[in-house]
């Protein structure tokens, strides 16, 4: 199943929030994204429905799943490479942090390991 760039953005948000608490709930990804409640639920019901996440019945956490974390993981890797790379070149930390927002769910593959390795040989500044 290919996954919309809002499902890509909640579950980066979830393993981002895991990374920092033991237990993730749906009303901490709706903190941290600034959605309402009713948009998270849905869209939290429609990624455990899919196989993403799984959701706790008596706990209401969150757990990512294999192919949730997967997609996860990537998306926040484009993200931190991405930061790097536009802040390398002299762009704002909050601007390049908005940027690589945007551009780590539309980057292809091949251009991203590109930047990855460029900047793996040039280093950061």
């Amino acid at each position: 199943m290919n996954i919309h760039e809002s499902g890509e953005m909640y579950l980066e948000t979830i393993l981002r929030l895991s990374q920092r608490r033991d237990l993730v709930r749906s009303i901490d990804v709706a903190e941290a994204m600034g959605f309402s409640k009713p948009s998270i639920s849905r869209a939290m019901k429609n990624l455990r429905e899919n196989g993403f996440i799984s959701i706790d019945p008596d706990t209401g956490h969150i757990t990512l799943e294999d192919k949730g974390r997967k997609i996860a993981e990537k998306i926040y890797e484009r993200h931190v490479v991405l930061t790097k790379c536009l802040e390398a070149l002299g762009v704002p930390e909050d601007i390049a942090q908005d940027d690589a927002c945007r551009i780590e769910h539309v980057i292809s593959d091949s251009t991203f390991e590109a930047l990855k390795d460029h900047l793996g040989r040039f280093g950061e500044r």
